[in-house]
């Protein structure tokens, strides 16, 4: 740890589910609480995970329970509150960065260490254009601050490309080249086409033969990759439990739910298939949008597992995810936010998904019993938007790109099961169902009395 401690930059490389953030705040927790580092670190992460997991990460190991985390988010009021708050590590989004430099403007930056967490969102920073967030960043990524860290699961998904503007944030071009059109140069050249939607001719990047082995050498010694065959037993899911948190106005409207659930469950012996029925109202909370009294209609609460999905969805790459929901409503608004995702509940949907097309594939557990075989030679990638009580769906859906289905299409390689869950909700309770197969009725007595 000392000798990491004294590296000034460098890159991790692995798929969500590998413990990145653990490793990045241990690392964050010696260099403060050991090493003796006395001016902050700052973690940059997309809303959601600047605002909510970091913080709860930090919180579920023992090693690292003296180790304070603030996110820097909300309001601008709320932002410089969080400042004015003495912590080893802040967190804040990409999207806060220019405000978060007009705030030291004619002041020393009090950041040493900085950790892009998703650091492809830095890929399009050019010296004399890209984004005003990078190009914010980068007026003090260089002057200012001693360490550098980047963490992404798809370092390169749109090709190499994506790679310089990423490392310059660690060595200032010394590896890839000062500025992007020398990177270019080097290692690219063009070849005339016609665009085939406009027809207009226009010019294509080609990757030079030699430019993949070339860019991997002088990247070597900055970079970690983890592969997921050396640390794990491929015969097993890598499970990842994505936390959300709730909205205050959607958590005030929760908790009205489960008074009244407990109020029908209470002092009634109340058989396993109804107390999960009773139960649906907080779960499609936790989801995001409840069902109204006429239970055809639905209203919107929050955003959060869809921000999640998004996240996952952009941190995997062009890698297929197959998303389980549970409620109609769960799939209208899986569709009105990805558009192009694939329905496999319909034949031309189930059929791209079989030749590998689409990022994100939407089923239903119930519809994803015998009779559907094939995804597995496209996606090994699970994501449960929605948590639900039966455990014969969690395996049926598992069973179509599970381990047995992925070494029968032999392919030796890892299965992702993420589990999207909302703090504090009955979808914990969901999830714990699945790890001890304890009845419905009891975890709900037990959970619905300690919220009393």
């Amino acid at each position: 740890m000392d000798h990491l401690a004294r590296v000034p930059r460098s890159a991790i490389f692995a798929k969500p589910g590998m413990g990145k953030s653990v490793m990045a705040l241990t690392f964050l927790d010696y260099l403060h609480n050991i090493w003796g580092e006395d001016r902050p670190s700052l973690v940059l992460a997309p809303l959601r995970v600047a605002r909510d997991t970091w913080a709860n990460e930090a919180g579920k190991w023992d090693h690292l329970q003296g180790l304070e985390v603030i996110p820097i988010v909300g309001t601008p009021e709320e932002r410089k509150a969080a400042l004015r708050r003495r912590a080893p590590v802040y967190t804040t989004n990409y999207e806060n960065l220019v405000w978060l430099r007009d705030q030291f403007k004619g002041k020393a930056w009090p950041f040493a260490t900085v950790v892009a967490d998703e650091s492809t969102k830095l890929k399009g920073f050019r010296l004399r254009q890209g984004g005003v967030r990078a190009q914010a960043l980068a007026q003090v990524a260089h002057k200012h601050v001693e360490r550098w860290i980047n963490l992404t699961g798809t370092p390169a998904s749109n090709g190499l490309k994506d790679l310089w503007g990423q490392t310059w944030f660690l060595d200032a071009g010394q590896r890839l080249g000062r500025t992007f059109t020398a990177f270019e140069s080097r290692w690219f050249a063009y070849k005339r086409i016609k665009d085939a939607i406009t027809h207009k001719p226009g010019i294509s990047p080609v990757i030079l033969p030699h430019a993949q082995d070339e860019i991997q050498e002088r990247l070597a010694d900055i970079c970690l990759t983890l592969d997921p065959k050396d640390w794990f037993d491929l015969k097993d899911p890598i499970v990842n439990v994505i936390e959300v948190e709730l909205p205050s106005s959607a958590r005030v409207k929760y908790r009205e739910m489960e008074r009244e659930l407990f109020t029908m469950i209470e002092g009634n012996e109340v058989e396993a298939f109804n107390a999960a029925a009773k139960s649906q109202k907080c779960l499609q909370m936790a989801n995001g949008a409840v069902y109204l009294e006429d239970g055809k209609t639905w209203a919107e609460v929050h955003t959060e597992k869809l921000d999640a999905l998004e996240e996952l969805a952009a941190e995997t790459g062009e890698d297929p995810i197959l998303v389980a929901y549970q409620f109609k409503s769960d799939l209208a608004r899986l569709q009105k936010r990805f558009p192009e995702g694939l329905n496999l509940s319909e034949p031309k949907g189930m059929a791209a998904a079989m030749a590998g097309k689409g990022k994100l594939w939407f089923g239903h557990p119930a519809s994803m019993g015998h009779g559907v075989d094939g995804l597995q030679h496209h996606c090994n990638t699970l994501a449960f938007f929605a948590q639900d009580w039966n455990l014969e769906y969690n395996d049926q859906v598992l069973e179509r790109v599970g381990p047995m289905r992925q070494l029968q299409a032999g392919k030796e390689r890892p299965v992702f099961l993420h589990y999207i869950v909302a703090r504090n909700t009955i979808d914990e309770l969901v999830v714990a169902r699945r790890a001890s197969k304890r009845s419905v009725q009891d975890l709900l007595l037990n959970y619905l009395k300690g919220r009393k």
